[in-house]
């Protein structure tokens, strides 16, 4: 339940329209419903503005059929991240009802309208070809969360005149995602030319010494250009909200 649905059940006690009896049926499971397995916190979304998410990573494809069918019942917006290629095929014959995103490896189901809530656009920008799962991630998050999302993608400073091409782009976004493996220098490059929030992403892109992504989490720890956020290694998700709540603001 969030926010909107919570004063529409209010409004509907109040002018007689429902008992109390059914609205406290209604609101049973707040703070959250125990599946034995887990528990659903479907209160996050009046907390935090947005649904519990769902990472299928080290999950079962019929515990994840379980969670998604209980937040269904309450017409939750629902986001389900790190699912491999077995696992989707699985969910897809237990019959989910979720939309697949092959690329950014998530699911999606929307139980109500997604209404924009960010305030500008969301710039999800990437080194390489290689980096555009992670960048899926966070696309897929931000647009769940209620932003505009564009892309910009195979910009990586190995040629940096593909970024230089798209000032532009840049300079109108709201906030910036940037998702750079090998050396991670791409965020304290766009850092250097625009005034806005830049959230680095380190992926887990490279050689053997870039150690399935420290080293591009180092550099981006020790951008030389001031105010870039870090998250995690290949944490696309984590990006994209962070990237929403800035944007409400």
């Amino acid at each position: 339940m969030d926010s909107e649905r919570l004063v529409q059940l209010l409004e509907q006690v109040r002018r007689g329209k429902i008992s109390v009896d059914a609205a406290r049926e209604r609101l049973r499971h707040l703070p959250y419903e125990d599946l034995g397995f887990a528990k659903i916190d479907h209160h996050r979304a009046l907390r935090r503005g947005f649904p519990e998410v769902v990472l299928g990573e080290g999950k079962q494809a019929g515990d994840i059929a379980a969670i998604v069918g209980a937040m269904r019942k309450r017409r939750a917006n629902i986001l389900v991240t790190r699912l491999d290629a077995a696992k989707t095929a699985q969910l897809k014959r237990l019959r989910t009802g979720l939309k697949f995103h092959a690329v950014a490896r998530a699911a999606t189901w929307t139980g109500k309208a997604i209404k924009i809530s960010g305030k500008g656009t969301v710039l999800v920008v990437c080194a390489g070809t290689s980096d555009i799962p992670v960048a899926e991630e966070a696309v897929i998050t931000a647009e769940m969360m209620g932003n505009r999302v564009e892309r910009l993608y195979d910009v990586g400073v190995a040629g940096i005149h593909r970024l230089l091409d798209n000032r532009r782009r840049l300079d109108a976004a709201a906030v910036v995602i940037v998702v750079a493996g090998m050396e991670g220098a791409l965020p304290s490059v766009v850092a250097g030319l625009i005034d806005k929030p830049v959230i680095a992403v380190p992926t887990s892109v490279g050689y053997g010494a870039s150690f399935h992504g420290l080293a591009a989490l180092l550099g981006m720890l020790n951008s030389c250009a001031a105010g870039v956020t870090v998250v995690n290694i290949d944490n696309g998700f984590g990006a994209g909200f962070a990237a929403s709540l800035i944007n409400r603001v």
